[in-house]
């Protein structure tokens, strides 16, 4: 089980950052210069989409810049340690994903901790489509079902790495239903989509604002969705909960952190402005023209919602075997 005494995000993590008056006193202006968020995947994915609109917004609240660094690898753990051990000044951001709460159930050396960060609130969700390539003769679920179990060992299924969400999204499914399938990790939605769409792999669990162009050009065919409503682009895909495959909603979720001992001001300020951009029309209609449900929080609620996520993660991981491979 997960530590929780070592994953205190929360108030518990929240409390680091006020521990630091000295740093506080120097935040008064605070932000007087261009404030830098990292991002844990490759420039143009569904999390930097979302990530690079949401700064823009937010910066107009700052009255100054918010710069995107892309640090792609090891499921977001790059960019996560770098934050880590960056100046708690605010002016280091991680926009992160569910995978700061999935990697510590996959990855026994991450190089930091989940004491690193403070949280700063919950931004969005995108939800995930089961998609697989339309020569697969399958129709729905239950035939894909039927399907897999009977071909288990010649067929394959991408995600966009070891430990992400879509790897985990799909184990996840096949756990349910009893089958191990090759699973073949890729570096991002991009060329998994490509070789799905070409029929080198068979199926993939992705992100909907990746998928949605190459179902609506009939590149791929989409089996059900894993939110909790039927998607207004895929009204006739219906939900696996409404399939009877309950506590199967999952969404590849987004928030904002900073380096543990942030001052608290620095991170309500941020929260601030997090919360002012979920809110602007224009940028509520870009989100929701990719299929993606704007969120938002407290920093506290951010943090007892992430640590939710580790305990939840960290039971799949261990119930369904999955590894690294």
């Amino acid at each position: 089980m997960i530590d929780r005494r070592t994953f205190a995000f929360g108030t518990a993590a929240l409390g680091l950052s006020l521990a630091a008056p000295a740093v506080a006193r120097a935040q008064a202006g605070y932000p007087n210069r261009p404030v830098r968020m990292l991002v844990g995947f490759a420039a143009g994915g569904p999390t930097d989409i979302v990530a690079r609109q949401l700064a823009q917004y937010m910066a107009e609240s700052f009255g100054q810049s918010i710069v995107i660094e892309n640090r792609g690898g090891a499921n977001g753990n790059i960019a996560a340690q770098e934050i880590a051990q960056s100046q708690p000044d605010g002016y280091n951001l991680f926009y992160n994903t569910s995978a700061i709460a999935i990697s510590p159930a996959l990855y026994p050396r991450l190089g930091y901790d989940a004491k690193a960060f403070v949280p700063i609130g919950l931004t969005a969700t995108v939800p995930m489509v089961l998609e697989v390539h339309p020569q697969m003769p399958v129709n729905n679920v239950k035939e894909f079902t039927d399907y897999v179990k009977a071909n288990a060992d010649k067929l394959s299924y991408a995600s966009t790495g070891n430990g992400s969400i879509t790897h985990l999204g799909s184990a996840l499914l096949l756990g349910r239903m009893g089958a191990k399938v090759t699973h073949v990790p890729y570096r991002g939605s991009a060329p998994a989509l490509v070789d799905l769409a070409g029929g080198r792999v068979h199926f993939m669990t992705d992100t909907i604002n990746s998928s949605l162009p190459f179902i609506q050009d009939g590149r791929l065919k989409p089996l059900a969705v894993t939110s909790t409503k039927r998607l207004a682009a895929l009204p006739n895909i219906p939900t696996l909960t409404e399939l009877g495959l309950q506590d199967l909603e999952i969404g590849a979720w987004q928030g904002i952190v900073a380096p543990a001992g942030t001052p608290a001001e620095v991170v309500q300020k941020v929260n601030g402005a997090m919360m002012t951009a979920l809110k602007n029309r224009e940028f509520l209609s870009r989100l929701e023209a990719q299929q993606t449900t704007p969120l938002g929080s407290t920093p506290e609620d951010y943090g007892k919602y992430i640590l939710a996520e580790l305990a939840r993660w960290d039971k799949v991981v261990k119930e369904n075997g999955i590894t690294m491979n």
